[in-house]
């Protein structure tokens, strides 16, 4: 499986959301990368992502958006394809 990373907050639902559907799809580690802990950090996001929200998820490579993205792919059945 490839590496999973989520830039996230401490109190995000999303995010909660997030981690929750990919522990459902079977993964158990997820770096976490908590943008109110290290402010520097969501300057990364901002510039990696072009996105401002939180979750920011990345399957390896693949930046697939925030939680309503990852859901999405889920729908479609193009979620476990990115996990295998």
């Amino acid at each position: 499986m490839p590496p999973v990373t989520m830039y996230s907050t401490q109190v995000c639902p999303y995010c909660v959301m997030a981690e929750k559907l990919l522990q459902k799809k079977g993964i158990q580690n997820i770096e976490k990368i908590l943008i109110d802990r290290d402010p520097a950090q969501r300057e990364v996001m901002m510039t990696r992502t072009g996105r401002r929200t939180v979750p920011q998820i990345y399957i390896g490579d693949t930046h697939v958006g925030g939680f309503d993205d990852l859901a999405a792919l889920d729908r479609a059945g193009k979620l476990d394809a990115l996990l295998a």
